[in-house]
Order: C-alpha cells, then sequence, then structure tokens
C-alpha cells in the first residue's frame, strides 16, 4: 500500500496530522507493508525568502484577517498541537519561503531519510523558531541528516531539485488538492485534513481490504440466516 501526503512545511495543521496518522499508522497490523511518501506544497508561494514581520503581522496584513481572529485561531491550533504531543511556538515563528526546504526533502529522500527530514523542519518551524528559508539553518539540518555537504551546498547554487518540487505542485492540482495536508492511499482514497487518528485507521483498513480480498480456501457445510444444513 502507497500513502502519498501533500505537505507544507510552514503548515501547522500538517504537523498535527502527521501526528495522527502516525498513530492510526502504528496500530495498523500491515504497517510494515505500507510505504509512505511526501509531497510538497506550498500555501503561499509568493512569500520571499525572508518576511520582515511575525507570523501575526504575516497573516493579518497578508491574508486581511483581523490580529484578535489570528490570535484566537493560534489559540485553537495550539491546543489541538498540545493534544497531539506538539509545543507550538507562534510568537517565535519566522516567516519565510518554504521551497528551498522542500527541495531538501527531496534530497533527503534519496538517501532514505525524507521522514526525518520532514520531522525535523516541521518541529523547528513551529516548536523552535528556526528560519526554514535560512541556508546556514538548511545546511545544518543535512548535516545532521548525515546529507553530503556538496549536495546540500548544491540546494544554494543550483536548481537542484526545484523541478521535482513543481511536479509535486502540478501533481496535487492535477488531483484537485487545494489545501493540505492531504493524504491519498493507493490513488483510490483521499483525506483532507489533519484527520482524528480513527478515521485514518479506518481509510487504511478499508483499502487493504480492497486491494487484499479474502481467498475462499475451500467450501464445506455451514449455518447461514436460514438455518443449518441437516
Amino acid at each position: 500500500m502507497k500513502i502519498e501526503i501533500w505537505s507544507d512545511v510552514a503548515c501547522p495543521w500538517c504537523y498535527i496530522g502527521k501526528r495522527r496518522f502516525e498513530a492510526a499508522l502504528a496500530q495498523f497490523p500491515h504497517r510494515d507493508q505500507v510505504e509512505v511518501q511526501w509531497r510538497s506544497y506550498q500555501l503561499d508561494p509568493t512569500l520571499p525568502e525572508h518576511y520582515d514581520g511575525t507570523e501575526l503581522d504575516y497573516l493579518s496584513t497578508r491574508k486581511g484577517l483581523a490580529p484578535a481572529q489570528v490570535t484566537q485561531m493560534f489559540e485553537h491550533v495550539a491546543a489541538q498541537a498540545k493534544g497531539e504531543g506538539l509545543n507550538y511556538r507562534f510568537d517565535a515563528v519566522v516567516v519565510a519561503n518554504s521551497f528551498t526546504a522542500h527541495r531538501l526533502i527531496h534530497l533527503a529522500a534519496v538517501h532514505g531519510k525524507q521522514d526525518a527530514a520532514k520531522e525535523r523542519l516541521l518541529s523547528d518551524h513551529f516548536e523552535h523558531g528556526k528560519d526554514i528559508g535560512s541556508p546556514d539553518y538548511l545546511a545544518s539540518v543535512g548535516a545532521d541528516l548525515g546529507l553530503g555537504a556538496r549536495d546540500v551546498a548544491e540546494l544554494f547554487s543550483t536548481d537542484r531539485y526545484a523541478d521535482d518540487v513543481r511536479r509535486d505542485f502540478a501533481e496535487a492540482r492535477a488531483l484537485g488538492i487545494s489545501g493540505v495536508p492531504f493524504f491519498v492511499i493507493d490513488r483510490k482514497y483521499g483525506l483532507s485534513g489533519a484527520q482524528p487518528a480513527a478515521s485514518f485507521t479506518m481509510a487504511l483498513e478499508q483499502a487493504w481490504q480492497e486491494s487484499h480480498p479474502l481467498m475462499m480456501a475451500g467450501d464445506a457445510e455451514a449455518c447461514g440466516p436460514d438455518g443449518c444444513p441437516v
């Protein structure tokens, strides 16, 4: 079974959704046969590499939301995150363009460390106030993940993996994805948003049953709604 997850490093619900999905997958009896692939998505591709302002400023000015409404939203999302063991600090979030961070995730995938890169970037962005648009920060993440220094440096001097990221964007549009997180199971089922773990469990079980139908090994006498054979 293959599960593709479209997600943005700068999306608070994406980290919450990751935790809830992981909780469901941990209890799924066939989890060893599930392949998870992270796909790139950007909520705001027009963001500059560095935005001179806070997350509150950004949402208030660029999205036209009232500051009080944004603050209330922060409180609600932080409470949901806390329920999943995450400590969001919206006052410390550094607003930055996530495109190069997505390229780093693609590089990490080549080395089998895609999930580790995704986890680190999400945690650093929402819990530790790191600048996900900073080459120095991204280089340090690459080093911590054991990625080659030359490969990481190419992210800042070339367009390596940029086409891969854009293909993820294009595929999201083709599938009708307009928000993240978005989970696609075997290209048959789609789940939008940070669903409760129970919803992921139901989807996993249904998809597995459809792709692995029960095979009849034999037929013998059995009871049914109309009674038992004599």
